[in-house]
């Protein structure tokens, strides 16, 4: 919950801006290249995983996240805000949420899908939650006490998760020979990367924009960031159920269409923009919940978090380009419309490729 206040960013979009005197496309990138960080963090997290015990990769959590959001904290410009928040605190993110991903399915074998839907929930349940307390913070103290009390919470939480994998006493890998990992299928590995990264860009984009695209529409940024905050995290909830019962495919075609509709209806119903926002959340909370058990499912045993790890890249690039593009669309027209539409042609793609290659069950 605590990392997952990631995605509530777009609450800082426009004091940053100010405050910094930039465009939104470049205080966009603040949000993006912590993304580009947590991606990377996935993508080289197995290395270490069974390398380490869970409490400790719980500790190195704990410190990152707090010393890069008190960097942040102190930034009188958006370079160091780029050091702290984007590159440290995205790394303690990428760690503490791929090693929870993938330790939750070890510890429950015969109910995965639903573990790391309850991980992906409970990421997405803070950033439910974080909007109104930034919203709180920069109205009493501005983003030096967002940033501080940020990297208290994070701190606090991730010792008292080391702590709680240290009772459990459950372990990531029995044996050192697990580590050893089959060769990778390419083709298959690019096909399902171009699947996964077009179904994300959509959500990425909705929620690193959250406030924005609700200002356009006049209803208050921090309501908006907290209602796709919501609906991801029922989506994700539902989708790690389902993901245990019915056809991974049938799943990863239905939600990127679902959100496409949705994207699209923003620009012709700025009315409902809250109620469509939520939609894109419950799509994209759907399909990253989803989308680790496809994978472990078509990549058995050790291979499955290293197939995951390189999949994951699309989540990052789709992280990095979606948000910013979506800012630089706002600077030059003064709306998302074009911005919506890119989003929703992704989505159709997402679905498409999903239906060539994900397993039916």
């Amino acid at each position: 919950m605590a990392l997952g206040s990631i995605h509530a960013f777009s609450v800082f979009l426009a004091p940053l801006e100010i405050a910094f005197g930039t465009s939104r496309a470049t205080v966009s990138l603040i949000y993006s290249f912590g993304l580009v960080f947590l991606t990377a963090t996935v993508l080289f997290g197995p290395t270490v995983y069974s390398r380490l015990q869970p409490a400790t990769i719980y500790i190195w959590v704990a410190f990152l996240g707090a010393i890069g959001a008190g960097a942040a904290s102190i930034a009188d410009g958006y370079w160091l805000v780029w050091v702290g928040y984007s590159l440290i605190f995205g790394i303690a993110n990428g760690l503490g949420y791929g090693f929870g991903l993938q330790f939750a399915a070890r510890a429950n074998p015969n109910h995965a899908g639903l573990a790391m839907g309850v991980v992906t929930a409970s990421y997405a349940l803070g950033a439910v939650l974080a909007p109104y307390g930034f919203d709180l913070a920069l109205t009493f103290g501005g983003f030096f006490l967002a940033m501080a009390t940020l990297g208290s919470v994070v701190f606090v939480v991730s010792i008292g998760a080391a702590v709680l994998v240290a009772r459990s006493g459950v372990k990531y890998t029995d044996t050192q020979a697990a580590r050893r990992v089959t060769h990778l299928p390419v083709g298959l590995i690019a096909m399902i990367w171009v699947a996964y990264g077009s179904g994300v860009a959509a959500g990425l984009m909705a929620i690193g924009h959250a406030a924005g695209i609700a200002a356009t529409a006049g209803f208050a940024g921090w309501i908006a960031a907290a209602t796709i905050a919501g609906f991801n995290l029922v989506g994700s909830l539902l989708s790690g159920w389902l993901s245990d019962r019915i056809s991974h495919r049938r799943i990863l075609t239905t939600l990127p269409i679902i959100g496409a509709a949705a994207l699209l209806a923003l620009t012709v119903l700025p009315e409902q923009t809250l109620i469509l926002l939520g939609v894109v959340g419950f799509a994209y909370g759907g399909t990253i919940a989803t989308y680790p058990a496809a994978i472990a499912n078509l990549f058995p045993g050790e291979d499955g978090p290293h197939a995951y790890g390189r999949v994951f890249t699309a989540w990052g690039a789709a992280g990095l380009v979606a948000p910013w593009l979506a800012g630089q669309i706002y600077d030059w027209t003064g709306h998302y419309t074009a911005a919506l539409w890119a989003a929703a042609a992704l989505g159709i793609l997402s679905a498409v490729m999903a239906q060539k290659v994900v397993q039916r069950r």
